[in-house]
């Protein structure tokens, strides 16, 4: 939060700089009585300049504002994806008779389809084929999110903590031996990826 508010201070510091420079000229141009010299040649000028880097500085910061916005929404997009095939084992694995499972898409990028996991888990069991599936699928993909740790940790350092809550929670689930084990694994999961889809970028 500090970093993030120092970062703001920076771009926001040129902006009201100008922005009071420009204001104060324009006041003491437009307050003055008797004109002279300097008001008619230099103060115009000053105040030109002041309002020129005011607007100028404002498009800048508003142009870096969003390209980072962009950057950290496709390095949480990174992220997401890396899950896909775990999701895409879980919402299998709770499937009505006559469902269809959610697109990969939906599993990337709606955090609805997290809820309506968790609430499926809770009124399905899994079978021991699913939960194999689950569990090798969770193997397999633990090592991609550890190397992911260092992408998580650009965004801030909230993202970073739910995404080592979320490797956790994926090691805890290769690791189960039991049903109740691989149950309660896989909702931790999905609690802590609620929790990270919750943070804003």
């Amino acid at each position: 939060m500090k970093k993030n508010s120092v970062n703001r201070l920076i771009l926001f510091a040129p902006l009201v700089l100008f922005g009071l420079g420009g204001v104060y000229f324009l006041v003491t141009f437009m307050r003055g009585t008797n004109p002279d010299a300097f008001r008619d040649n230099l103060l115009p000028e000053l105040i030109g300049f002041c309002l020129e880097g005011f607007f100028l500085v404002g498009l800048f910061t508003l142009v870096q504002r969003l390209l980072e916005r962009d950057r950290k929404d496709e390095l949480r997009r990174s992220l997401r994806g890396a899950l896909r095939e775990i999701l895409s084992h879980l919402d299998i694995s709770v499937l009505g008779e006559y469902a269809e499972p959610a697109s990969s898409q939906a599993l990337e990028n709606d955090p609805q389809s997290v809820a309506t996991l968790i609430v499926k888990l809770n009124e399905r069991e899994l079978t021991l084929e699913h939960m194999a599936n689950i569990k090798a699928a969770a193997g397999r993909n633990l090592g991609t999110m550890h190397d992911l740790i260092p992408v998580a940790a650009q965004l801030s350092a909230d993202h970073m903590r739910w995404w080592l809550a979320l490797v956790d929670s994926v090691r805890y689930l290769s690791e189960a031996t039991d049903k109740s084990a691989v149950t309660f694994s896989a909702h931790r999961f999905l609690a802590n990826l609620a929790e990270f889809d919750g943070l804003h970028l």
